[in-house]
């Protein structure tokens, strides 16, 4: 049986937010690469040693060797990552936007879809309080009860096609729109300078410029995570239901299962 699954405003501000994050991404990297270095505080420099996360390269001979390093524990990342293409470069080029090394266009691109991302979030929240798609996505203390249950299923493979968010995907999709994103968009406003001057407090939530950058990279990483399985579930759970559920809105639902509150 067919239902009317996801609204309209839901559909356009997901394939929305599917734009900006990939732009931000790339072009996140893009910026990445100018100071390809995180670390905890306020300040940085040859007198701190609070590095959390490095990508360098350095001339061994007559060959480039790229260096990661993660909590001073160093791996020879040649060719991936600190050097590519015969070049010094933390991030490769097919991982950047603009391909080439551009940090003023990076970080105008970067912003833009920073701002658009903003809006989208505060459109769809609006929206979805106002249309009852917000209280389907917070999980109840039945869907927490049931949470062993769900993730053995999903663990076999077993998903129910019915018309309602099961637990795993109510407490996913919640992270996401109301943790990661958020908190991406606080910590990208505590690395402004300008902002700073205005609300100082922002740094003393995040202790300082420096931390704020490694959880907005940290919280990349999980949103880059979030995206990968995200995607293998779809695939699992059958892709042209789910792609035609966040196209058109119309879900198939299975006809041997009653739909679960």
């Amino acid at each position: 049986m067919l239902i009317y699954r996801q609204k309209l405003v839901t559909r356009l501000t997901h394939w929305l937010w599917a734009v900006c994050l990939f732009f931000l991404l790339l072009t996140g990297l893009q910026i990445f690469n100018a100071h390809p270095a995180l670390y905890l505080g306020n300040e940085s420099g040859f007198d701190y040693d609070n590095t959390l996360f490095s990508i360098t390269a350095a001339q061994q001979g007559e060959a480039l060797k790229g260096t990661t390093t993660v909590f001073g524990r160093s791996f020879d990342t040649t060719g991936y990552l600190g050097t590519s293409g015969g070049e010094a470069r933390a991030f490769p080029a097919a991982l950047t936007i603009p391909s080439y090394q551009s940090l003023a266009l990076g970080r105008t691109i970067h912003f833009f879809f920073a701002w658009v991302l903003v809006a989208t979030l505060t459109l769809w929240l609006v929206a979805s309080a106002l249309n009852g798609h917000l209280r389907q996505l917070i999980p109840t203390l039945a869907d927490l009860r049931a949470l062993p249950r769900d993730l053995a299923n999903h663990l076999r493979l077993r998903f129910s096609h019915s018309g309602h968010y099961n637990v795993l995907q109510k407490l996913s999709y919640a992270g996401v729109l109301f943790i990661a994103l958020p908190l991406m968009i606080a910590t990208g406003l505590t690395m402004s300078p300008s902002l700073n001057a205005t609300f100082p407090w922002m740094l003393d939530i995040f202790g300082g410029r420096q931390t704020a950058r490694a959880i907005h990279f940290a919280t990349m990483l999980a949103l880059v995570a979030f995206f990968v399985v995200h995607m293998l579930m779809v695939l699992a759970a059958g892709p042209l239901n789910e792609l035609r559920s966040i196209v058109t809105g119309w879900y198939r639902t299975s006809p041997t299962e009653k739909d679960q509150a």
